[in-house]
């Protein structure tokens, strides 16, 4: 099954983490770059010119602000990562943001996908789409999903990830998410005293 992007937040009894993935049918050319407190999103060498065929292909995907790890699919990260620096607690700064942008003005009307976790184990999910804007709580010990295609509502899901190597691996393509095709790039942050960042 195609679901495009992917994102997963929550936590276990190692800690907090969220995890994004790739997954394209027509910009496959990309790969993660990770940053001490970012990752970002961009195409391989010999395919920069794909940023002229689409904005959307180059981005933050994941951001740390202090305890808080933001993951998202687009220019959001970073607007959402700013709205928390500046004191709005993680749900406002999803639900606004999400809000705000609105899904992509692309030919597929792709949603905006989004998350964040605290490494006290606080996590939330959310989407913006042609028809709905969603913003949920993930319960703390537990793990939620949500992709850009097919599954577009928070659903619950095993992960299993004791660091960031292990998070970005297993979203790639482990346990629920080895069900789902066209895996191009993956990254995590994974966080209990501090936040670690892994590419793939």
């Amino acid at each position: 099954m195609y679901l495009g992007r992917i994102l997963a937040v929550g936590s276990n009894e190692e800690g907090s983490f969220v995890a994004y993935r790739v997954s394209s049918r027509s910009f496959p050319n990309r790969m993660t770059k990770s940053f001490p407190e970012s990752v970002a999103v961009v195409p391989k060498e010999g395919f920069e010119q794909d940023i002229y065929k689409s904005p959307y292909i180059a981005y933050n995907c994941i951001r740390i602000v202090d305890d808080v790890a933001v993951v998202s699919n687009g220019s959001h990260t970073d607007v959402i990562a700013e709205k928390i620096a500046s004191g709005m607690t993680i749900r406002d700064a999803l639900a606004l943001s999400l809000l705000t942008m609105d899904y992509e003005k692309d030919d597929f009307q792709t949603p905006r996908i989004a998350g964040a976790s605290t490494m006290k184990g606080v996590s939330f999910i959310g989407i913006v789409t042609a028809d709905k804007v969603i913003v949920d709580k993930v319960p703390e010990g537990e793990a939620s999903y949500i992709a850009t295609y097919e599954h577009t509502y928070p659903q619950k899901v095993g992960f299993e990830a004791a660091n960031s190597s292990e998070a970005a691996a297993f979203i790639m393509d482990k346990g629920k998410f080895s069900e789902f095709t066209n895996p191009v790039t993956s990254a995590a942050a994974f966080g209990s005293e501090k936040w670690e960042i892994s590419s793939i």
